[in-house]
């Protein structure tokens, strides 16, 4: 067995930080689940709250944090639009005091420390699809900036930190994640999609449909968080993970439509701004350095979504 080491999850109480939490704690680790509640729930990690190897903290992470700790997994902050765009100063203070603030705990402690990052620092790409080299086209004063350039931020902290004080760091850059624990109030397009879907009301699709994301099951992430944590400490990144199936969000309503057996109608609302129309990760050097790939297909991991929205709204 691995040894048994003592895990820091900051937005541990989150859609994907819940199925990390669960996931490290059934894996025989002692794991503090630190959550201020903004978007994560005590409901998503409510099965874990007996166990004996997890601990739950309420603490917002743009004010320090005293423990002792063998890893942290940095993954404190709203990802969805309305959620960080509701109040964005807090959002980038998130993502740049909170980035110090755990790296701060990182050095004291001789913590390995992982930043979950975002395909969002590629901003709206003229590269496709986006391999870790390409440095984005990101606009910095417009609404989505607070959200892009935190992260783009955090990445910087991370990285001077692992230069001026050799810090062990680990920084994945996450592509469009879907899956069970999703808020149903999130703004995503697929929860979105399947919420419209099951309540009858008709799918709104923003701009012509004809844009593209890439949808990553939430167990295949984990998987990859896990794998580039556990890999050499060489291996830094940032890497990108996520499906580089490649999908029209027009496909994705029919799809969600289909399996749902909504009659739901689909409308047209206009673009949001800097929303990007392509989105698509290389995931080369994950399968290189991590032999990860994604292993769950879209029609799967939406029957499984659609499952868990059924039973919750």
């Amino acid at each position: 067995m691995p040894p048994r080491k003592r895990i820091l999850i900051t937005g541990g109480a989150g859609f994907i930080g819940s199925h990390l939490s669960e996931n490290l704690v059934n894996a025989g680790h002692d794991v503090i689940c630190l959550d201020n509640y903004f978007t994560g729930t005590k409901d998503n990690i409510a099965p874990l709250l007996d166990h004996a190897n997890f601990e739950l903290l309420r603490h917002d992470v743009t004010f320090p944090l005293y423990v002792e700790v063998d890893e942290i997994y940095n993954l404190a902050c709203p990802a969805s639009p309305i959620h960080y765009q509701y109040d964005p100063v807090q959002t980038t203070k998130t993502s740049v005091h909170g980035a110090i603030n755990m790296l701060g705990l990182a050095k004291r402690t001789g913590a390995k420390i992982f930043q979950s990052s975002t395909s969002e620092v590629y901003g709206d790409p003229t590269v496709h699809p986006q391999s870790e080299d390409y440095r984005g086209n990101v606009n910095p004063i417009g609404p989505r900036a607070c959200y892009d350039e935190g992260k783009r931020c955090a990445e910087t902290l991370f990285f001077d930190y692992y230069r001026q004080h050799n810090l062990r760091i680990k920084v994945a850059r996450i592509f469009n994640t879907y899956g069970p624990r999703m808020r149903p109030d999130d703004g995503r397009v697929v929860s979105n999609f399947i919420v419209q879907a099951l309540r009858g009301e008709p799918i709104s699709i923003y701009g012509d449909g004809s844009q593209t994301r890439s949808f990553c099951y939430v167990d295949d992430l984990v998987a990859g968080f896990i794998r580039l944590m556990d890999a050499p400490d060489e291996v830094t990144g940032p890497v990108n993970l996520g499906n580089p199936g490649e999908f029209t969000i027009l496909q994705l309503a029919e799809l969600v439509v289909k399996l749902t057996g909504a009659k739901s109608e689909l409308i047209y609302a206009p673009l949001p701004e800097d929303d990007p129309l392509q989105r698509c990760p290389d995931i080369t050097l994950a399968k290189e350095k991590l032999e990860w790939q994604p292993t769950v297909q879209l029609e799967q991991g939406l029957e499984k979504t659609i499952a868990y929205f059924s039973k919750t709204i």
